[in-house]
């Protein structure tokens, strides 16, 4: 219970919530050991419910929101209700009085010598507790457990009945996906190797070097991960770095690169022959990318923890073979493998970062060599963060950029010539992809 609790708190903090729940796994020493994936599956269905289970903490408390709550208090609930209200088939307790008192006691001494009451009394409360739709919000919630704002988008994106099929497939529990670092290691080496570890792998059908397994998957003691052999990455975005087709001894540049899975492929692609220029403003990100890329054995990345949109004036003008604009986004494509994330969609976030977006690739026009090419990706399903941002450069900037047409091997986009990944059809995560070269007219 103290892991729980710890995870979710956590999780608050640290993204993505996978890291979050793995540092507290290891901190109580339930990481990789048998109790690890029993309550892995309770923290992603807290993730998973966290919307709801915050209108249950409303109802239950008298509290405007859960955010008004001490964190620890908030963590506490939502751990408990949850198992309350959806986990009772498949969850029972050892000793649930006792775990109960001492999540007060713990809670008392570190917030409010009442706070422990406060939490039995809530917590009580939920015996005679029903959680039902006061609204037709709420009921669009509770059906698909996304923010109703998000549901009606993609019902109008994808009509009724395949918006039901998209938004069911983010409740199911995707597959751990890995791409092998051919500078390392062969697909057939990795496979053998996950298969001792009792591991039963696929091979992608889309990109070869990509597996898939079931998890759970300690990649703090995996050999093959520590050694830079495979390289945490889902099919999609290992298809992009392909797409653009970076070659040895080229200059290239990923305008918001951090963590690092597209620039350690690209390095990969280039044979480690050339220059890749990475760019991210978020330090702890780029932190990680340069362990990534060390660890694969990359040496051709210079990184520059910068806005992206800087760098024309940081390298210059015309000096890019390709450009990555692998653009910060909604990342809802990604729900089923980040269950908290539907919970921080923010419909006034679209346009801020559709504009965002824009920038990017406009600086990435300036990087680009007339003839070179830049491949537009993100992880949303949102039209405005995808074929509109395209739509928009082409439109003011057509004389100086084609859009290179894209034929498999997943959906056509709505905007001719872009595609699509749909969760639902192609069973892995969201994803588009506009491919665009430099004419040098204008």
């Amino acid at each position: 219970m103290a892991a729980l609790i710890e995870a979710v708190l956590r999780a608050e903090a640290v993204k993505p919530a996978q890291q979050a729940k793995r540092d507290a796994f290891k901190k109580f020493g339930i990481l990789g050991t048998r109790r690890d994936s029993p309550l892995t599956a309770i923290f992603y269905g807290i993730m998973l419910r966290l919307g709801v289970i915050d209108r249950a903490i409303e109802d239950l408390t008298g509290s405007r929101s859960p955010l008004l709550l001490d964190p620890r208090l908030r963590a506490a609930l939502r751990v408990f209700i949850y198992l309350e209200l959806f986990a009772k088939e498949g969850v029972t307790y050892e000793r649930k009085l006792e775990c109960l008192k001492r999540t007060a006691a713990w809670l008392s001494s570190r917030v409010h010598p009442y706070v422990g009451m406060w939490f039995v009394d809530a917590v009580e409360g939920l015996s005679t507790y029903k959680l039902t739709p006061k609204s037709p919000d709420d009921e669009l919630m509770l059906r698909y457990l996304l923010p109703p704002w998000y549901v009606r988008r993609i019902i109008e994106l994808a009509g009724p009945e395949e918006a039901d099929r998209l938004l069911r497939s983010f409740m199911e529990r995707p597959k751990i996906s890995v791409r092998v670092n051919l500078l390392k290691a062969t697909v057939e080496e990795v496979l053998e190797r996950l298969k001792a570890e009792g591991k039963d792998p696929e091979v992608s059908a889309v990109v070869p070097t990509v597996v898939r397994f079931e998890g759970p998957y300690n990649f703090d003691r995996s050999e093959l991960f520590r050694s830079g052999k495979i390289v945490i990455q889902e099919e999609p975005a290992a298809l992009a770095s392909i797409i653009l087709d970076p070659r040895p001894g080229e200059t290239v540049v990923d305008l918001a690169a951090a963590p690092g899975g597209k620039t350690e492929h690209m390095g990969e692609l280039m044979r480690n022959r050339g220059t890749i220029y990475a760019f991210d403003v978020d330090e702890t990100r780029m932190r990680r990318l340069e362990e990534l890329v060390r660890r694969a054995g990359i040496t051709i990345v210079k990184t520059f923890v910068r806005d992206g949109r800087e760098a024309p004036r940081v390298l210059g003008e015309g000096v890019a073979d390709r450009v990555l604009v692998d653009a910060p986004c909604s990342s809802d494509g990604t729900l089923a493998k980040n269950p908290d994330l539907r919970w921080r969609l923010v419909e006034s976030d679209v346009a801020k970062l559709a504009q965002l977006q824009y920038e990017l690739l406009k600086a990435a026009l300036k990087l680009v060599k007339p003839g070179g090419r830049i491949l537009y990706t993100t992880c949303s399903l949102l039209k405005e963060e995808n074929e509109e941002v395209v739509e928009r450069l082409l439109r003011r900037e057509g004389r100086k950029v084609r859009l290179v047409p894209l034929e498999g091997p997943y959906s056509p986009g709505f905007l001719p010539g872009t595609m699509r990944v749909w969760p639902h059809v192609h069973k892995t995560i969201g994803f588009f992809y506009a491919l665009l070269e430099k004419t040098g007219g204008g």
